[in-house]
């Protein structure tokens, strides 16, 4: 009896890293797809798809930047201060994706940003990302980025 314990044991561990696995799978892609359309915010579509991402009551906070409570604030300070000026790319390996039951997941990491005029990627910060899933749609319902600090 103890055995099949173990052996149960086992293969729920199992399935539920395969879940996690599958999870972060997911996350990882919604995040570079997002940033894709963020980081050419400036071409035609690109704003939109990027807006398309978040619930229409997003709350974004941003250390320097403050508290943006609705997804058409934070996407008129996007086009207003980043559309052109610079781009955001993941930190290799910094990703982690945990689940939320019965609501999505919380994904955490680190990311820099490189200014187009110069190339050179100069700042860092951590994020924070709360996704939700409802009817098969992932949106992202609060967002925090925060620890801005050169990288040098």
């Amino acid at each position: 009896m103890k055995k099949l314990g173990i052996l149960l044991f086992a293969l729920t561990s199992m399935a539920h890293a395969a879940d996690d696995a599958a999870l972060t799978a997911t996350i990882a892609q919604l995040d570079t797809d997002m940033f894709n359309a963020f980081n050419q915010c400036d071409k035609p579509g690109q704003l939109d798809k990027y807006a398309s991402y978040f619930d229409t009551n997003i709350e974004f906070y941003h250390d320097n930047g403050g508290v943006t409570w609705t997804r058409d604030a934070m996407i008129a300070n996007t086009r207003n201060n980043v559309c052109g000026n610079y781009r955001r790319e993941l930190v290799p390996g910094s990703l982690k994706v945990v689940p939320v039951k019965d609501f999505g997941a919380i994904a955490t990491g680190s990311h820099i940003f490189c200014h187009f005029s110069s190339n050179k990627c100069e700042g860092i910060a951590e994020f924070t990302i709360i996704w939700r899933l409802r009817d098969g749609v992932w949106q992202v319902t609060r967002a925090l980025s925060y620890g801005h600090r050169s990288n040098k």
